[in-house]
């Protein structure tokens, strides 16, 4: 949810937020999940299912402690592990597991806020001031400037609140605040101790407070938590079983990825799987699986969740060259990410990082071929990492589309 000290995560952390956890065992789920990505991958054939196996080695090769990826085209799904769950007791990573997505939660909200423009409850015009009297407001910041599309596609200019967020800056202040609950209000008045970073449509810079308002906003039209509305909206509809939209809970329930981070410092990585998710929020709470983010992926932008007019909206994009250290030429939506593939054309998705997990994603125009990628740990101190992660995802589309 910060910029962390080291090169790559002083970049990545761009697209951060994010914590959660929520009380709730589906062991058997998990297996079932393991069971039907097993099978994919026999249908897949052995050239493809060895080919990704060699890019997630190439990944955990660069210093995460645990790495899955799920890979689904057209030919069928393969997935592939390396490294452990467990630091302590080294249970290897397992497909079903599941981990903290962090900002990868945006597209979710981002979802649920298009959904209410379509039914006409809400407009991507509106402002924040007209929903959100007064929340936006002194040292420069007017929320009567500010629309709802500037919030989705972070060209508000408001402050990003993680910035100034002690929290997740070190090993101490983390394990000081790891279960302290943050209301919206809070983490929005972090940012408004701040003057904005430029004036509303300016410029594009990435925003955390940007989806804390979303999220505050959703509960304003629906009178029901942004939680609430994501999983009436989008968790059940989809039967996606091993997500969860949390609240305060800092558990990860039934099996999971655990994380670690040093925090940039020069001692041992901790283990930080247990935070109070009410850090993130709308920014980046959620906590999934590779298979159930790629049925999320495969519904958004296969049209089963947006009507064309506002999955239209979300897919227009802005230049966001912040992002192109990691991503050359990245271009942002409302709440997608559009990045160039070197076999041409793009593909759309939604990075996350937080201390401990680092989600990456990749998704065709028409969602019939989505990867899912998730590592633990800190990673490489230079962008090594992220370069062996966005290899995997460009090689496995560009593979997959050459089918």
């Amino acid at each position: 949810m910060t910029y962390r000290g080291t090169t790559s995560r002083a970049v990545t952390a761009t697209l951060v937020t994010a914590l959660a956890g929520l009380g709730l065992a589906a062991p058997a789920a998990n297996a079932t999940d393991t069971a039907n990505a097993t099978n994919a991958t026999d249908t897949a054939g052995p050239s493809a299912a060895s080919r990704l196996q060699q890019q997630v080695d190439a990944v955990h090769r660069t210093g995460p402690v645990g790495v899955l990826a799920r890979s689904t085209g057209p030919r069928g799904t393969q997935y592939a592990t390396a490294g452990v769950a467990d630091a302590e007791t080294g249970r290897t990573a397992r497909p079903g597991d599941r981990f903290r997505i962090a900002s990868a939660t945006k597209t979710y909200v981002s979802t649920v806020v298009l959904q209410l423009v379509g039914e006409g409850r809400l407009s991507l015009n509106d402002t924040v001031e007209e929903w959100l009297p007064g929340v936006v407001s002194g040292n420069g910041n007017d929320g009567a400037k500010i629309t709802v599309r500037q919030l989705l596609n972070h060209t508000s200019g408001l402050f990003n609140y993680t910035a100034d967020f002690p929290p997740l800056t070190s090993v101490a202040a983390y394990q000081a605040d790891r279960y302290t609950t943050w209301t919206d209000s809070q983490l929005v008045g972090i940012a408004m101790r701040h003057a904005p970073d430029f004036e509303p449509g300016a410029k594009w810079s990435y925003s955390n407070t940007n989806y804390t308002l979303a999220g505050m906003i959703i509960e304003k039209v629906t009178g029901h938590s942004w939680q609430r509305e994501v999983t009436q909206r989008v968790i059940r509809p989809l039967g996606l079983r091993h997500t969860v939209a949390p609240t305060t809970s800092p558990r990860i329930p039934g099996s999971h990825l655990k994380g670690y981070s040093a925090f940039g410092e020069s001692g041992p990585a901790i283990d930080v799987t247990a935070f109070n998710p009410s850090a993130a929020g709308a920014a980046g709470a959620m906590i999934s699986t590779t298979g159930d983010m790629t049925r999320f992926y495969q519904a958004l932008l296969g049209g089963r969740l947006l009507k064309p007019a506002q999955l239209a909206e979300m897919k227009t994009t802005v230049r966001a060259a912040e992002l192109d250290p990691v991503w050359p030429g990245a271009r942002y939506g409302l709440g997608l990410l559009e990045a160039p593939l070197t076999c041409g054309g793009t593909y759309y998705g939604h990075a996350g990082d937080l201390p401990g997990y680092t989600t990456r994603d990749g998704v065709s125009a028409d969602g019939r071929r989505v990867v899912v990628l998730e590592s633990t740990g800190d990673g490489a101190s230079d962008l090594s990492t992220e370069q062996a992660q966005n290899a995997l995802i460009d090689g496995q589309l560009c593979a997959s589309g050459a089918e």
